[in-house]
Formats: C-alpha cells, sequence, structure tokens
C-alpha cells in the first residue's frame, strides 16, 4: 500500500523537491505538523483508530481530520519511505507529567530517519547508520514543546530552531539497551518529553500499543483532547478547555459550552470535521 503523494503534499499545503534530502525532510515535517491536528475524537467516540495506511489517507489527507501519534507517524513513515528515506519505527513512553521513577507503557511512536548520502551534523560527532546520519522525527506529539524539524540522533548536541530547543541524552539501563530521552529546553530548564530504546518495532508491538490507548478505561486519551499547531501560535482543547498560546508565550484559556459550541470550534479553528457524537466530555 502506498500513499497518495500528490494528495498529501496537497493536503499540508507543501510543493517542494521530493528528493530525499535533509532539506526536504525539514520542510515536509513541519508542513506536515502545520497542516495536520493532532486529535483523539475517534477514540473519545469509542473507535480504535485504524493504522491501515490506506484508512489513514482516507482520514488524515482526503478528509477534514487527524490523528495521535500513532496515526500521524504511521502515515508520515510511508510518505518518507516512498521518498527514499531510511525509516526505524521505535515505540517510547511519555515522561511528561510522570512522577519519579513511575514507569509508563510504551504508548508513543517516534521516528529514527536516515537521509541518504549523509548529510551535515552540526556540532560534529559520530555518525550511526553505517555512514547515514539518523535524525529523530515525531510529527505525532502536538504539543508546544514538540519538535518542528528533525532531531540529530547525537547525544548531547542542542538543536535550536523555529523558536524550540531540543536535545537528546542516553540513560544507563538496567537492561542491555540504553535508554535516549527526548528533551525539550526553555532557560536554562530541560523537561523530558519521551523515552525509548533503540530497539525497532515491528507493526504488531505499534498495533498492541495503540489499541491499550484506544481502549484502556485509565488512558487519558479517553477524554477529548485536540492540538493544532500554527504559524501564529498553538492551540490546544482538552475537554472543555481550551488554551490559547501566542508565539510571544501570551496565554489565553477559554471554555467550550455545548455540543454545538464544541463542532463549530473545531471546525473553524481546528480544521476538523468531526464525526457525529462529538461531546466536549466523554
Amino acid at each position: 500500500m502506498s500513499v497518495d503523494l500528490d494528495k498529501y503534499f496537497a493536503r499540508i499545503g507543501w510543493d517542494g523537491g521530493r528528493a530525499p534530502t535533509l532539506d526536504t525532510l525539514r520542510s515536509l515535517q513541519h508542513a506536515h505538523v502545520l497542516g495536520i491536528p493532532f486529535e483523539n475524537i475517534d477514540v473519545v467516540v469509542g473507535t480504535v483508530p485504524s493504522l491501515d495506511l490506506a484508512d489513514l489517507e482516507a482520514k488524515l489527507v482526503a478528509g477534514s481530520r487527524g490523528g495521535y501519534c500513532f496515526e500521524q507517524n504511521t502515515l508520515f513513515a510511508g510518505v518518507l519511505e516512498q521518498l527514499g528515506y531510511g525509516v526505524t519505527r521505535y515505540t517510547g513512553r511519555v515522561r511528561v507529567g510522570a512522577r519519579p521513577g513511575e514507569i509508563r507503557p510504551r504508548t508513543h511512536l517516534v521516528l529514527g530517519i536516515e537521509v541518504p548520502g549523509g548529510s551535515e551534523v552540526p556540532g560534529g560527532g559520530e555518525v550511526q547508520g553505517g555512514g547515514e546520519v539518523r535524525y529523530l522525527v515525531d510529527v505525532g506529539f502536538g504539543s508546544t514543546d514538540a519538535l518542528l524539524e528533525p532531531l540529530p540522533m547525537l547525544p548531547g548536541l542542542v538543536r535550536e530552531g523555529r523558536g524550540r530547543r531540543h536535545r537528546l541524552v542516553v540513560e544507563d539501563a538496567d537492561g542491555p539497551a540504553p535508554v535516549w530521552v527526548l528533551q525539550a529546553g526553555s532557560g536554562d530548564a530541560w523537561t523530558e518529553l519521551v523515552s525509548f530504546t533503540l530497539d525497532a518495532a515491528p507493526p504488531p508491538d505499534i498495533g498492541v500499543a495503540n489499541w491499550h490507548v484506544a481502549t484502556h478505561p485509565r488512558s487519558p486519551f479517553r477524554r477529548l483532547f485536540v492540538q493544532r499547531t500554527r504559524v501564529d501560535g498553538h492551540l490546544s482543547l482538552d475537554g472543555t478547555t481550551l488554551t490559547r498560546t501566542a508565539r510571544d508565550g501570551t496565554v489565553t484559556v477559554e471554555r467550550v459550552d455545548g455540543p454545538e459550541a464544541l463542532r463549530d470550534l473545531l471546525e473553524a479553528e481546528f480544521g476538523i470535521t468531526p464525526p457525529p457524537g462529538v461531546r466536549p466530555e466523554r
């Protein structure tokens, strides 16, 4: 199964060159994050989102919908593979809001991307992947400190771009696989976003994680959660609370009252045409 690239590029408003270069990857990642919103509406109405590429294309590309990490990164991985990039899928543990020492399940999907022929890496360092540079890519985190550009997978290297700052650190682990941690920087502080190991996640494991997130009674995604990154700022809807974050950091908070107001908001500001039955709270 392949993605109709012309339709996908039109969906995200992108018309760049299709050679699998670092510049293409940067441009595509940014356009995807701006073009397709993060949302979990299917889970809220009681459906497990399909990760089949045909279904993802129908929903995220042809339909006025978005998706959460498994959907977004599965679609983006399919696009990148068609363009000629090497793609490795990793399942990770979200650390935002975790208690000290808490081990959460692997309920997030990130991508390791190899750019054919290699490319420049700021700050130098040892390159992984048989002479090809590997980058961490994630178009499915959605928050105000999520990645907007590929991050070289070189521990400690700080990358600043599009107003955001990130780095990867590697922790010693009890098991055989070192743990990589994506961090977002603000001032002198670093916030842990997600951790993962470099063992590739096969489709069955990704499918089980997707099913767990969509069906577990204590999953945070059983309530409505929608985000959209825009050039002028960021929108976040958590249940009935709408948070607007401007580019200068100014935050305003509003409340959404009733199904009609919710539908109007989703359509007008998030670009989502929701299915029947969506309410502010489950």
